[in-house]
């Protein structure tokens, strides 16, 4: 016998199907991947394929994330323009991104400047952030601005005295300096000081952006015995010119960071950044576990290296004395 069904019975059993359809669509195989975090980078460098970057991506892993699946790195190249920073910062805010991530002073000012809410972790400054106005205090920012100091300027004179305890004749030297960095007029200044000390005279040799650095040849060298570089972002993402200036003036040479010694320089005294760029992103991380960026100090990592290449020494002929090698923490033979 047919059954019949009324108008609100119909309606009630409609309504019910539609419930369940609504359930089905919205359960988790139907639901939408949520958003993940995405890191803005912003950097002087050409290419993240750099001894930092590897750092930061394995650290970045190390700390459970996977690339592309629960983070997004945004990376913004100026490829050594410094006056691309800015918008390239701009770029990143409008994006927008949750964390920006810089590895120079001048990145950090430009970052800064683009935001004062958006989190910014500096992975590297050479400057005074408290002087340049990004945070309050080193230990207490109060900002949007945190991360790691770079050791720099007071590192500048030990600098020259291993520069003259390799080589003893050494009195007059070149300082490669990038005159438009925040931290290069301050650090020409603070070797010009350590200079007087030693009895050394200085020829400042300034240049701005990676074509003048390529454009350099040995001449530019002549009349000195000795050459310093002053930390820069630009001169370590281009530090392959340098070394071949260096090498082809053949005259002794000391670096901020290791890398120069790794890749061929005389000499290396100064802060490790694949280190700097390690904690960065373990600061990356507790910012995005909700730990506002004032609340974490400024750290200055402890961590220095000092790196003789003898293999550079030879090809120079220059005799290092045993105590000088003895003295470095690694020795490239």
């Amino acid at each position: 016998m047919p059954v019949t069904i009324g108008r609100r019975e119909l309606l009630v059993a409609l309504g019910g199907a539609v419930v369940l359809w609504a359930i089905a669509a919205t359960g988790p195989a139907a639901q939408q991947p949520s958003k993940i975090p995405r890191v803005g980078i912003l950097t002087p460098a050409a290419t993240d394929a750099t001894p930092a970057f590897q750092a930061f991506h394995k650290a970045i892993h190390e700390l459970g994330y996977v690339e592309g699946q629960t983070i997004a790195l945004d990376f913004r190249f100026s490829r050594g323009n410094l006056d691309a920073l800015p918008g390239l910062a701009a770029e990143l805010v409008r994006a927008p991104v949750d964390v920006i991530v810089t590895d120079s002073t001048s990145g950090a000012l430009a970052a800064f400047g683009a935001t004062h809410t958006i989190p910014i972790v500096m992975a590297t400054t050479g400057g005074d952030p408290v002087a340049l106005g990004l945070a309050t205090s080193i230990a207490r920012p109060g900002g949007n601005v945190t991360g790691m100091l770079f050791r720099s300027f007071e590192l500048s004179g030990r600098r020259l005295q291993l520069l003259k305890d390799a080589a003893p004749a050494t009195a007059r030297v070149t300082v490669l300096v990038n005159p438009t960095s925040a931290v290069g007029p301050p650090g020409q200044r603070a070797t010009e000081d350590a200079a007087k000390l030693l009895g050394i005279t200085i020829t400042p040799l300034p240049v701005s952006n990676p074509s003048e650095l390529g454009a350099l040849k040995p001449a530019v060298l002549t009349g000195s015995n000795g050459l310093t570089v002053v930390n820069d972002a630009m001169f370590w993402n281009n530090r392959a010119a340098i070394l071949a200036l260096a090498s082809a003036a053949r005259i002794p040479a000391i670096y901020p960071e290791r890398e120069y010694a790794d890749d061929g320089g005389l000499i290396a005294y100064g802060a490790n950044v694949p280190d700097h760029f390690r904690q960065a992103a373990g600061y990356v991380d507790r910012i995005l576990r909700g730990t506002k960026p004032g609340e974490l100090p400024i750290n200055q990592s402890s961590k220095l290296d000092f790196v003789v290449n003898l293999r550079s020494a030879h090809a120079l002929g220059i005799a290092l004395s045993p105590d000088f090698v003895s003295s470095a923490n690694e020795v490239i033979e």
